[in-house]
């Protein structure tokens, strides 16, 4: 089939690349210059575990191309997948101003009938509004009653784990339609049941449905995750002041069935470009229908304490001024096998210790630059701070001689350090871990002064 991608980012690239992966014509063009650029010269412009591979086969064989060209774009695919930001407005809401930009080009240079398809997060009634749109621009050509231009807009919410997409697209745990049950309707419904045909050989995972539930499906679900973090971060934070081991009580509710371990973990807060925002989005949408979201509001308010956990825990331990101290921080994306920086703890956590007159030696696996270039936002202005913020390339080189380690993100190469060394290049052996990597009996063994999330505090042995 010929598909067209209107927007080369995340959900844009992996969708793209997917669909190419599986035989199908791939257009993906984008407005930037810049990332067509990058996609055409071989790389990349997001981190995901194997998706630079697919685009490398998939344009050696012919099946994808990138490009700027909006009305090439339009011409090429009998599918269209609008994949472009919705970034969060002033209010919380989110800003379609790209959904519709895309959804207008569609109507001035569409020539023949076309599914199109809502693969960005959008708000329920989205599918409405680009129909307007295309059906706007059709009139403004003359062509609004003509057979040959009809269009569907169907709602496909993406469903894919940053740092685990490629493989959540190939075997996805559902696919979700929601299509109009008219003429055209069918017509779409008829394509797009062919579109994904391969993921559903051994056993049905699409699940048809309107389209305003199936775009209120995906912020139900980001909200559901979003909530399980908070509440666990909630009882954690209780655990720390009764004296119960959070990784205990997650055990033993996880092992409940209808409850099960995902998204259970205590931490320092959720991250990333979807549940920030589409949490806050849900709220708005209930608000502009008069109605509260209590449960979501609280899940919004325990994320966004839960992000100075650990500088509680530091201010606790060496006191509120932090002038002269130094913190090795691992880990700066907001969660591993990515270099996303939006909303990441890390840069929470970064600006307080910079603010209370820390110097910060930072390293992460993947996402220094991108890191490099969020804080040299955040930071704008503040020259002082911006001298003392300091990237590393490697862990070993953020700890010589630092006051304390920091543990923000969960990467694998962060859970089983020399510990020795650790002790012999640090002031003083102390850790502040904000995703329990360690275990603290084996830590007061080890004479290190460990701080941790939701579990028990112990001091340390002062063994050499």
């Amino acid at each position: 089939m010929k598909i067209t991608i209107i927007g080369t980012g995340y959900v844009g690239l992996v969708t793209g690349a997917c669909l190419a992966e599986i035989g199908n014509d791939v257009f993906c063009v984008d407005v930037d210059p810049r990332k067509i650029g990058i996609l055409n010269g071989g790389g990349v412009p997001i981190h995901e575990p194997g998706l630079k591979e697919i685009i490398a086969r998939t344009r050696a064989a012919g099946r994808i191309e990138f490009a700027t060209d909006i009305q090439a774009s339009v011409e090429h695919g009998d599918v269209q997948f609008i994949a472009v930001g919705t970034p969060p407005d002033e209010d919380g809401s989110a800003d379609l101003q790209y959904v519709l930009e895309a959804a207008r080009n569609i109507g001035r240079y569409m020539n023949s009938y076309k599914v199109i398809v809502d693969k960005s997060t959008v708000p329920v009634g989205t599918a409405e509004r680009v129909r307007a749109v295309v059906a706007e621009e059709l009139a403004k050509r003359g062509l609004a009653d003509s057979p040959q231009h009809r269009f569907s807009v169907v709602s496909n919410p993406e469903f894919l784990k940053e740092g685990a997409a490629v493989d959540d697209f190939m075997r996805p745990d559902r696919i979700v339609l929601g299509i109009d049950d008219d003429a055209a309707g069918q017509i779409a419904r008829e394509k797009m049941k062919r579109l994904y045909a391969p993921f559903n050989r051994n056993h049905e995972r699409t699940l048809y449905m309107d389209v305003r539930s199936a775009e209120f499906t995906k912020y139900a679900a980001n909200a559901m995750l979003a909530t399980r973090i908070s509440f666990m971060n909630e009882m954690a934070n209780l655990a720390d002041r009764v004296g119960a081991d959070i990784e205990a009580v997650r055990r033993g509710i996880g092992s409940d069935p209808r409850i099960g371990y995902h998204f259970l973990y205590a931490g320092v807060g959720y991250g990333g470009s979807c549940f920030p925002k589409d949490v806050q989005a849900l709220i708005r949408t209930a608000s502009e229908s008069g109605h509260n979201l209590r449960i979501l509001e609280a899940v919004e308010d325990v994320n966004q304490a839960q992000k100075e956990i650990l500088v509680r825990k530091i201010t606790g331990a060496l006191g509120d001024d932090l002038t002269g101290r130094t913190f090795a921080v691992w880990g700066l994306a907001f969660k591993p096998n990515t270099d996303d920086m939006r909303e990441a703890p890390s840069r929470r956590l970064i600006a307080e210790l910079l603010t209370r007159g820390a110097t910060v030696r930072a390293y992460d696996p993947v996402a220094l630059d991108e890191a490099r270039r969020v804080f040299a936002m955040d930071l704008d202005g503040e020259p002082e701070q911006r001298a003392r913020l300091h990237f590393v390339n490697t862990q070993d080189e953020t700890l010589t001689g630092a006051d304390a380690l920091v543990i923000v993100t969960e990467w694998k190469e962060f859970k089983s350090p020399d510990f020795a060394y650790l002790k012999s290049v640090l002031k003083s052996p102390l850790i502040f871990d904000g995703r329990n990597l360690y275990e603290p009996e084996a830590m007061t063994e080890l004479g290190i002064d460990y701080h941790s999330i939701g579990r028990p505090y112990v001091q340390p042995s002062h063994r050499p």
